[in-house]
């Protein structure tokens, strides 16, 4: 006797949600390979540079400028520091003194004209 054909509405709920994340598992690993791959050729293209007999002072623009995507790459870690800073500065402000909190907020000041004036 043939069998049936399954149609998408007879598998259960579960196993749907099964699917999607096996395929959404199998996406971010391939996305994860990639990333890892990429990473590998910055830090071998650095590792090269930085142990060239030849290279008597190390520039890290040119290492910016010639290695593909190291530079989007240190963008986006300094931004993920940045953030990172920002929340260990909030946190410790609660343990600042009246004093302290006021010439946080001078050199603030001062931080932001001095920026404006460029």
């Amino acid at each position: 006797m043939p069998r049936k054909s399954t149609a998408a509405s007879d598998i259960p709920l579960e196993a749907e949600e099964t699917m999607e994340d096996s395929k959404t598992t199998e996406t971010n690993k391939g996305k994860s390979e990639t990333e890892i791959e990429k990473l590998n050729r910055m830090l071998a293209a650095v590792l090269n540079y930085l142990s060239d007999d030849e290279v008597e002072e190390i520039d890290i623009e040119f290492l910016l400028s010639n290695t593909d995507g190291l530079r989007e790459w240190w963008d986006k870690y300094r931004e993920r520091n940045k953030k990172q800073i920002e929340e260990e500065i909030k946190q410790s402000l609660g343990d600042l003194t009246l004093e302290e909190l006021k010439r946080l907020r001078e050199q603030i000041k001062e931080s932001k004209l001095d920026g404006e004036s460029l």
